[in-house]
C-alpha cells in the first residue's frame, strides 16, 4: 500500500426544533429535534502509510484543541481501526473553522468525518448504520452526520431518521465569542422547568414525514434550552432580536447554545445581516447556505 491522502469537509448543524424530553433510565435525556447542516465547514486530511502497528499523530490548526486521546478525532481513528483490525501510520491535519462549544456539532462532525474517510482509504465498506454504530460511542450527535443534510434526531440522538427539507435557505450564525457548556445547559434546564412538556401534535404530524418545505417549519421551531441559558447570558436573547429586526424568518439557539441563528430567504439579507451582527468584535458571524453533506475527496 502506498501512501494515501484523503481530504474530507465536513459541515457544522444547527437544531431547527429542539425539545428536551424525560430522563432516560441510563441517566441521559431523550430529545426529538430536526437537525439540517449548514455551509460551515472544518477540514481534516487523512495520510496513511503501511506499518507493523497502529500510530495516529493528529495536529491541528487550533491551539486550544487537544489532539491526544481526548479528541474526538483521534478516538474515532482508534475506533475504526480497532474494528477493521487494521494496522497503518496515521496522519490527520484538522482545519478548524466551526467555532467550539458552539452548539454547532463541530467535534461530532469531526468525528464523522474521520469514520467517513478511514473507510473509504481503507476501502471496508462500511454501510451508513455501521459507521453510525461506530460514531454513537463518540457522541449522541454523530450519527446525524451520516444521514445528513436533514434528520429527525430522537432517543439520546442514536436514532436519525433522514428527511428532505425542500427549498432553499440561507443561515446567519452568531458566535458570541463565549462556549456554553452541554452539562451545564442541561443542568439548568433541570433545575428551572417545572415539568416536562409533551410534544405538540403538528411535532409528532412533522415526525412521521418524511418531506416538507422550509415553510412548514417555521411556525415550529424551538429550543427548550433558550429559557434557562438566556436567563445567565441576555446578551443571546440580544442577537435574536437583532437577527430578526435584520430579516430573518425566525432566529433560534443552536443546541446547547451559545451560537444563534436566523433563518433567510435571501443570500444578500443573510450576508448584510452577518456584516451587522459580526460588527461586534467579539463576535464572529457568518452568512452560509444551508446543507451539506461530508465530502471526502482524493489529495
Amino acid at each position: 500500500m502506498n501512501a494515501t491522502s484523503l481530504r474530507v469537509l465536513t459541515p457544522a448543524k444547527v437544531n431547527l426544533i429542539l425539545r428536551v424530553l424525560e430522563r432516560r433510565p441510563d441517566g441521559f435525556h431523550a430529545v426529538w429535534s430536526l437537525m439540517h447542516t449548514v455551509g460551515l465547514t472544518d477540514e481534516i486530511t487523512l495520510t496513511m502509510q503501511p506499518a507493523d502497528a497502529s500510530r495516529i499523530a493528529l495536529r491541528c490548526d487550533h491551539a486550544a484543541l487537544a489532539v491526544d486521546q481526548s479528541n474526538l478525532v483521534y478516538r474515532a481513528a482508534q475506533l475504526v481501526l480497532a474494528r477493521a483490525d487494521q494496522s497503518i501510520d496515521l496522519s490527520i491535519s484538522l482545519t478548524k473553522r466551526i467555532p467550539m462549544g458552539a452548539g454547532l456539532g463541530g467535534g461530532s462532525s469531526d468525528a464523522a468525518a474521520t469514520i467517513l474517510g478511514l473507510t473509504r482509504l481503507l476501502e471496508l465498506n462500511w454501510s451508513v448504520e455501521q459507521m453510525a454504530e461506530v460514531g454513537q460511542q463518540l457522541g449522541s450527535d454523530v450519527p446525524f452526520f451520516f444521514v445528513a443534510p436533514a434528520a429527525r434526531v430522537t432517543g439520546r440522538g442514536e436514532q436519525v431518521r433522514p428527511v428532505q427539507v425542500t427549498g432553499q435557505r440561507w443561515i446567519v450564525l452568531v458566535n458570541p465569542g463565549f462556549p456554553v457548556e452541554t452539562k451545564w445547559a442541561y443542568q439548568q434546564l433541570a433545575a428551572t422547568r417545572r415539568s416536562v412538556r409533551p410534544l405538540s401534535e403538528s411535532l409528532l404530524q412533522l415526525g412521521n414525514r418524511s418531506t416538507f418545505n422550509w415553510a412548514e417549519i417555521m411556525p415550529l421551531v424551538e429550543n427548550d434550552f433558550e429559557a434557562p441559558v438566556f436567563a445567565q447570558h441576555p446578551v443571546l436573547a440580544h442577537i435574536k432580536h437583532q437577527l430578526m429586526s435584520l430579516g430573518a424568518e425566525v432566529a433560534l439557539l443552536s443546541g446547547s447554545g451559545a451560537t444563534m441563528f436566523g433563518v433567510f430567504r435571501e443570500e444578500a439579507t443573510a450576508k448584510q445581516a452577518a456584516l451587522v451582527c459580526g460588527d461586534d468584535p467579539q463576535r464572529k458571524a457568518y452568512a452560509v447556505p444551508a446543507g451539506g453533506v461530508p465530502e471526502a475527496s482524493v489529495v
